[in-house]
């Protein structure tokens, strides 16, 4: 099909008959919007959102008070951009479903970053493993500054036995992007672990997330 043809044709026709990849990424979030405003269509209203944020990840990393606060951007369409980002973070939490995570640490990352880079405080998710390491849930157990005075080693133990959990990775994001652990994460991480062992249960990582990359405490021998 001539070039000529395929641009007198809408987004929607042209994904339905090419597929996705032949669409920009604004043209992608003008079909998830559906509507523009008086002064840009869909499309531009994307393209808009994308330039504001710087990029896409910026745009799926904003929380519902930084998108309600730009013209065109109301409940609907605050909501729908919102639930781009919940489903990317269900289908990285899916991919972990009945799989050893040791094999699959590429993919404990990808959920790590999908869930926890984005948000602008910090929090401390757990993930509780069976005995052959797979994974039983997913539970965050702190929000605010990560230290000893908000995250109890005694708790993630409960949390970890009422899981009949037989080992753990714990990750938690750095909202100022800082990648490498501190010294008081570095503590905090080595008190976790000698409570687990005493009730036989493993701290196989501590991840620290930042809203672009994650670093791995176990492969920087920090555990």
């Amino acid at each position: 099909m001539a070039t000529s043809t395929l641009r007198r044709q809408g987004p929607r026709e042209r994904m339905l008959a090419h597929g996705p990849t032949c669409l920009t990424t604004a043209e992608l979030l003008g079909i998830v919007l559906r509507t523009g405003t008086r002064e840009r269509n869909a499309v531009e209203l994307g393209q808009m959102l994308l330039d504001h944020f710087n990029g896409l990840k910026g745009l799926l990393s904003a929380d519902a008070s930084a998108l309600r606060q730009l013209d065109g951007i109301g409940p609907a369409k605050c909501t729908e951009l919102l639930v781009i980002r919940e489903l990317q973070r269900r289908c990285a939490l899916e991919s972990l479903n009945g799989l050893p995570v040791l094999n699959h640490a590429d993919k404990v990352r990808e959920y790590c970053l999908a869930h926890l880079g984005h948000l602008p405080v910090e929090h401390c998710l757990a993930l509780f493993l069976d005995n052959q390491l797979r994974l039983i849930c997913a539970e965050e157990i702190a929000r605010g500054t990560i230290n000893q005075a908000s995250v109890y080693p005694r708790e993630i133990v409960r949390s970890a036995l009422r899981h009949h959990s037989c080992a753990l990775i714990l990750a938690h994001n750095h909202p100022s992007g800082a990648a490498h652990p501190s010294a008081s994460d570095i503590r905090l991480t080595r008190h976790i672990r000698q409570a687990l062992a005493l009730v036989d249960i493993r701290l196989l990582d501590h991840i620290i997330v930042t809203p672009s990359q994650t670093v791995s405490m176990a492969e920087r021998g920090d555990l």
